[in-house]
């Protein structure tokens, strides 16, 4: 039985990480949905877009936490149920794939940078403090979120490397930051066009 939980709770990191929370967030607000305008992404920013920074501030702190919780709970509760790193790893990569992909919401989620944040958190709070202050230097200078996005999770390994930090969260925190460069690919091609919406406008240019 204790083989299977890791196993369990990998699926239920990835069913958590499929809570869409900015369209339940809007739902419950009474706003639009956010994948009917700007940039159609079910995320923290796009929402902020509807009007509403209260919105933007709840779905932000709850993707977050779908992050951080998995992560958190396995390292503070799993080692004598044998959950070590590697499993600590996995929910966290489980819980961020489950908001790129939602199996509550036909598979169509958002692009992952709360939940990402969150997850860094919960490795280690140091961690997700630095990717964070790397995350606002970026955007308060750019003012674009997306490419403040693609810069945090590429420091995040490299500082959590040289922090000492174990392969296998190394190895996660990898995978996040190509999922994450992938999901962003239009932004890519938009920030490389100089066509990409900054902070603070409502709709994205398409």
């Amino acid at each position: 039985m204790t083989a299977l939980y890791p196993v369990l709770a990998t699926v239920a990191a990835y069913l958590l990480g499929s809570l869409s929370f900015a369209v339940i967030v809007t739902r419950l607000m009474g706003l639009s949905d956010p994948r009917t305008y700007g940039s159609k992404n079910p995320g923290a920013t796009n929402v902020l877009r509807s009007g509403s920074p209260v919105a933007a501030v709840v779905t932000l702190l709850l993707d977050a936490l779908k992050g951080w919780l998995p992560v958190a709970l396995v390292l503070e509760f799993g080692r004598p149920h044998g959950l070590e790193d590697g499993c600590a790893a996995s929910v966290g990569l489980a819980a961020f794939v489950g908001h790129l992909w939602p199996v509550f919401f036909r598979f169509a989620g958002g692009k992952g940078a709360a939940t990402a944040l969150g997850v860094l958190l919960g490795i280690s709070g140091w961690l997700g403090l630095a990717t964070a202050v790397a995350w606002l230097v970026v955007a308060l200078v750019s003012r674009y979120s997306s490419l403040a996005s693609l810069v945090a999770a590429a420091f995040a390994p490299v500082c959590y490397l040289l922090m000492g930090g174990a392969a296998p969260m190394a190895a996660a925190m990898g995978a996040m930051a190509l999922l994450l460069a992938w999901r962003h690919r239009d932004n890519i091609r938009r920030l490389i066009a100089g066509k990409e919406a900054r902070l603070g406008g409502r709709k994205a240019v398409r």
